[in-house]
């Protein structure tokens, strides 16, 4: 039984600077919230009500964010503003939340090392913080995953087909399919060159991993920069225990780079009923001005 989740939400976030030198990249707003509450309501609506977040220096907001602000909620409250006081209300009263340090930045695999003394000898949940991943279901993908672990109490890793050219971004896998949208993973290679990837199938963010995932990081050897790869530790684990991969019915949205994020917010605002409208007849006037 899968209780737990980890969101590893501790890096820099570079690629969005000057924006992040003062507010965490994961508080970056996707339309009206901010990309990491659509990564904690993934993992709620999943059946979760235990979430971990690893956070370091400069992160504070993140803690603020899910944090109730009485002063606030009275304040809408005399106001009359129920819709707007509902949203910041807060997650329901089943869900902790809970926050660890990463003191050093030393890659994905130390942030997950540090989740170890709260997760214990359990089964849990990895869910990175900077990307928001829409099912096409009424099936959260994190709970997609769940559903492949407790079929065979092995790792799971979510999976998305990606075009050729960009396999060097991810993790990308070998592997073998069992059945429609699983597969047996054989090896695990990170952002291989092109012509060296063993497949288009890439690990979309998401997993669920046995408590033994931190042996195998305890003894993974720290890579380029100093940091510890997850990949490297899924290798070692798959020397022991098989590791499986789901396709996700779904689509991944990397918010750590500006494009994506540029992109997505269009996409949500789309939906959203009281700007769809103007948004589209917006995007199809600028469209037009811009011509062929």
């Amino acid at each position: 039984m899968v209780k737990k989740a980890v969101i590893p939400a501790a890096g820099y976030g570079t690629r969005f600077l000057p924006a992040t030198k003062a507010q965490p990249k994961e508080m970056l707003p996707l339309v009206d919230k901010p990309v990491i509450q659509y990564v904690v309501e993934e993992a709620i609506a999943s059946g979760i009500r235990d979430i971990l977040l690893v956070i370091g220096r400069g992160k504070r907001a993140l803690e603020e964010h899910f944090s109730r602000n009485f002063e606030l909620e009275a304040q809408l409250l005399q106001k009359g503003k129920t819709a707007e006081l509902e949203q910041i209300r807060g997650l329901p009263e089943d869900v902790h939340i809970h926050f660890v340090w990463q003191h050093e930045q030393k890659g994905l695999g130390d942030a997950v090392k540090c989740a170890r003394h709260h997760v214990g000898n359990e089964p849990f949940a990895l869910l990175l913080g900077d990307t928001v991943l829409e099912s096409s279901t009424d099936i959260p993908v994190t709970r997609q995953l769940i559903d492949v672990y407790n079929q065979y109490e092995e790792a799971v890793l979510a999976l998305e087909e990606v075009p050729r050219e960009k396999v060097s971004r991810y993790g990308v896998i070998k592997a073998e399919p069992i059945r429609d949208g699983v597969y047996g993973v054989h090896g695990v290679v990170e952002k291989p060159r092109i012509e060296e990837a063993p497949s288009n199938l890439v690990i979309a963010a998401r997993y669920v991993l046995p408590p033994e995932i931190f042996s195998a990081l305890d003894i993974a050897r720290p890579g380029a920069g100093g940091e510890v790869q997850l990949t490297d530790a899924l290798e070692l684990l798959m020397q022991d225990r098989n590791i499986y991969g789901c396709r996700i019915r779904g689509r991944r949205h990397d918010l750590g780079n500006k494009l994506d994020w540029l992109k997505a917010n269009i996409l949500y605002g789309l939906k959203e009923k009281d700007i769809s409208a103007d948004l589209a007849g917006w995007l199809r006037q600028t469209l037009d001005q811009a011509g062929p």
